[in-house]
């Protein structure tokens, strides 16, 4: 698989660190009780198909990134900096 990197170009998936899913997670209140910060912390959606994750060009530029890709075919749609994504957000 290859990540094309804003910043440095095509590369391959080997120089990039995945991260996790690049979603805003609703942070439970301190006192929600155990079971809201084990779901938090530990429960995860696994789809099949369109994701956008976070990955780190680690070996390269150090760019944060938001990878939209399948999971079933691996195939990349769209790779953008995080840092732009975030100010779209706003």
């Amino acid at each position: 698989m290859r990540l094309d990197c804003p910043m440095c170009g095509s590369r391959d998936r080997r120089e990039f660190y995945y991260q996790g899913d690049a979603v805003m997670l609703a942070r439970p209140a301190v006192d929600a009780g155990e079971a809201a910060w084990d779901s938090y912390l530990h429960l995860r959606d696994n789809p099949a198909g369109q994701t956008r994750e976070l990955w780190q060009h680690e070996a390269g530029c150090g760019a944060w990134l938001v990878v939209t890709r399948d999971t079933v075919t691996h195939a990349v749609s769209a790779v953008e900096l995080a840092s732009d994504v975030k100010r779209a957000m706003a």
